[in-house]
């Protein structure tokens, strides 16, 4: 008999244990925000809730408008699958709606006091597409680093930067267009209302993004509207530093909000409407186009979400000084240059660069015979790495919060004639890394693909607990200094060095520095 009784005794323990932990592992699948109660679902040793709304459809009356906060609901509201992306050309991975705003959470806490800090991606394509239900950039395995992983979804192409002077007169400030800035800002602020129900912690916020996403994040530095919405920013392949120009170029594509507001009216009439009243009523999806081109629309500068030429507002120290994590890919340029033809592309030099033609050709070894690598890595600088290198230097100038710089150049070696022997990494190409999504079964994966995903995981993850990358057995990644300018490179392992092409770069930095004078102004303009 007491044999019976303890088998009984130790049956009904287990069964306390075993109800404990299902009782623990669903503690955190329904969480209550401000609008009302979630119920998420458990991945692993996560919870997850997608398809959040963060703000008002903006749809009918509220086509482009800055976004409204989301509307209150009762009971409990499913966040099991990922909402429709924006409309776009092509068609995202989870469909496509002018009812898109909303984001995704990945959290490892076990309670809503963990106040873990939070990670937030910006997705990039050119501000014309791209969505947040994208299995690349799935956040399972960054929340199992230990923070509290978001994804937001914001409105891209006409429908997030359409600018156009009715809108700038229904506006209580007097501009139109950076809608889709406007989402990114109004998604922060939900995620610092909010955040603390999933165990994040409101004032350990970061974002980070790649190509338009990581120049929003450029962007959202330098806006006053987003100052204590984050506490670091990591840009992946951004940043915004360029000068005003009529005419857009890679790295010159921002817009003053006249000229944007004309380019908008002949956007509206070339629909045949005669008003923003007409096109509102119009489907979407028919003035939208069914093949991507770039730019498709572009945040401007408005003296509103972004008061003026971020440059210059670096240099006079206004931004919201916040540690800054910030990189470029070795072969960005490989997405911009195609074909052997060197004509079209010098021809392209000398419009775009005048006298700085020449000087450019020369520090980059650029051919007159055949393109080359030299002439995307000229590509690569006006683009994307120009405009980290500046922001690291401006920020460290500063000497206030610091600035981590990077250089990714993770590929293979590829034998001599082979059509890839001088590629680098690619546009975009670091993302699986961050994830920690590399394909190991790819024909030219390396075994140190792991290492380096591994690596950039940990350092992003860190860069959100502590303000810095370093700790957790990955190699030290000194502060970008103005007397000691260092770089982590990527490439086979984590490794400080310094930033290539820098004499290309300075040469960048003198048409830049050109290009805000009143002759540069009325060059470029012309």
């Amino acid at each position: 008999m007491k044999n019976i009784h303890t088998f009984r005794v130790l049956s009904a323990l287990l069964l306390l244990c075993v109800f404990a932990n299902i009782v623990h592992a669903g503690a955190m699948e329904r969480v209550t925000v401000e609008q009302g109660e979630l119920q998420g679902y458990t991945e692993g040793d996560l919870t997850v809730f997608k398809g959040v709304p963060f703000a008002k459809p903006p749809v009918g009356e509220l086509r482009w408008k800055a976004p409204q906060p989301p509307a209150k609901w009762q009971g409990v509201r499913e966040a099991l699958a990922y909402a429709p992306s924006p409309i776009q050309a092509g068609e995202p991975p989870a469909g496509k709606s002018e009812d898109c705003l909303y984001l995704n959470v990945w959290t490892p806490a076990q309670k809503n006091t963990d106040k873990l800090p939070v990670l937030v991606w910006i997705y990039g394509g050119g501000f014309s597409f791209g969505t947040s239900a994208e299995l690349l950039t799935d956040g399972t395995h960054l929340a199992n680093k230990g923070v509290v992983m978001v994804s937001i979804a914001y409105r891209v192409g006409q429908l997030g930067f359409l600018a156009h002077p009715e809108l700038s007169a229904e506006s209580p400030h007097n501009v139109s267009g950076n809608y889709g800035l406007l989402d990114q800002i109004a998604a922060l602020q939900w995620i610092k209302d909010n955040i603390a129900a999933f165990g994040g912690d409101p004032d350990k916020v970061t974002i980070f993004g790649e190509s338009a996403g990581g120049i929003s994040v450029s962007m959202l530095a330098a806006s006053p509207l987003a100052e204590g919405l984050f506490q670091g920013a990591i840009s992946q392949s951004g940043g915004s530093f360029g000068p005003s120009r009529k005419h857009n170029y890679p790295g010159e594509n921002m817009n003053l909000l006249a000229q944007a507001e004309a380019d908008g009216v002949k956007y509206v009439e070339g629909f045949g409407a005669k008003s923003i009243a007409e096109l509102r009523k119009m489907d979407a999806e028919d003035f939208i186009p069914k093949q991507w081109s770039m730019p498709g629309g572009w945040p401007i500068v408005d003296g509103h979400v972004i008061p003026g030429d971020q440059f210059e507002m670096y240099e006079q120290g206004h931004f919201n000084d916040v540690p800054v994590l910030v990189g470029y890919n070795s072969d960005e340029g490989l997405m911009f240059v195609r074909g052997d033809d060197p004509k079209p592309f010098l021809d392209g030099l000398d419009a775009r660069y005048g006298k700085f033609a020449e000087p450019l050709k020369a520090a980059f070894g650029i051919s007159e015979d055949k393109l080359n690598r030299n002439a995307r890595n000229l590509v690569r600088d006006a683009a994307f790495g120009w405009h980290t290198w500046s922001w690291a230097r401006l920020q460290a100038a500063h000497e206030k919060s610091p600035a981590y710089l990077y250089y990714f150049d993770q590929n293979p070696s590829f034998p001599q004639g082979s059509p890839r022997h001088d590629h680098g990494s690619t546009h975009g190409q670091e993302i699986a890394y961050v994830f920690q999504r590399v394909d190991a079964s790819r024909s030219d994966a390396m075994a140190s693909d792991a290492v380096i995903s591994d690596a950039m995981a940990t350092y992003w993850t860190n860069f959100a607990k502590y303000g810095h990358p370093n700790g957790n057995g990955v190699p030290v990644w000194p502060a970008y200094k103005t007397g000691a300018p260092n770089t982590m490179i990527f490439d086979q392992q984590p490794e400080v060095g310094t930033v290539p092409d820098k004499e290309g770069l300075r040469v960048l930095d003198e048409y830049f520095q050109w290009r805000r004078t009143p002759e540069g102004k009325e060059w470029a303009n012309r």
